[in-house]
């Protein structure tokens, strides 16, 4: 799916299922704001054991495996691609930052390891290969299995819910960072002249300009 797609997609709501996989089911929670996990010193507004918190979980082992990550790269390029204005999902280093998350909030964990098991089980009935051993034509087709929580088969809802997370996690780690930012064009606070109250407000309560 394109990026306009995928936008589109991410204000779809969820629908819930007991199919399958009770990981998949479990409601997605919004991620913390992005951290820059690298560069934990230079840290601004928090307190120090906020500071000694967040690098104890940098310093931790991760949750996921190398496999996992190859998954959840290709899953985030495909819900933000690369196009004319910035780069992919994983050029703005959203696989990390999931992969950040999931320490800092746990109950991340088994929806997403048991939302990437249950895809890899899904291409394997279809494809007779695992979600990164598809091709790219493969890999669309299952995503756009799930991406639409209206339009998907019954048999697809532990899928929704798990890309319903994977989607909001790509998304916040994207747009939470310099690249996503300036993909939307937002610039922020600028100065402008205030002119005072517009002639058609004073007009609506009896009032004059003084």
């Amino acid at each position: 799916m394109d990026r306009k797609e995928a936008l589109k997609a991410l204000g779809l709501t969820t629908i819930g299922s007991g199919l399958l996989l009770e990981a998949c089911t479990q409601k997605s929670e919004d991620p913390s704001p992005v951290v820059d996990k690298d560069n934990l010193d230079g840290i601004t507004g928090r307190q120090d054991f906020e500071i000694e918190r967040l690098k104890r979980l940098r310093e931790a082992p991760p949750f996921f495996t190398e496999h996992e990550m190859l998954t959840i790269t290709a899953l985030a390029d495909i819900i933000i691609p690369e196009d004319e204005v910035s780069g992919s999902a994983s050029d703005a280093n959203v696989p990390e930052f999931i992969a950040f998350i999931v320490k800092d909030m746990p109950e991340h964990q088994l929806p997403m390891r048991g939302g990437l098991k249950w895809l890899d089980t899904q291409c394997l009935k279809r494809y007779e290969g695992l979600f990164i051993e598809c091709t790219e034509n493969q890999q669309l087709e299952m995503v756009e299995a799930i991406a639409y929580p209206t339009e998907a088969a019954p048999e697809m809802q532990p899928g929704v819910t798990f890309f319903n997370r994977m989607r909001n996690l790509t998304a916040s780690g994207f747009y939470t960072t310099e690249m996503g930012i300036e993909d939307i064009g937002y610039k922020g606070n600028t100065p402008n002249n205030w002119e005072g109250v517009p002639e058609e407000v004073l007009a609506e309560y009896d009032l004059e300009r003084s």
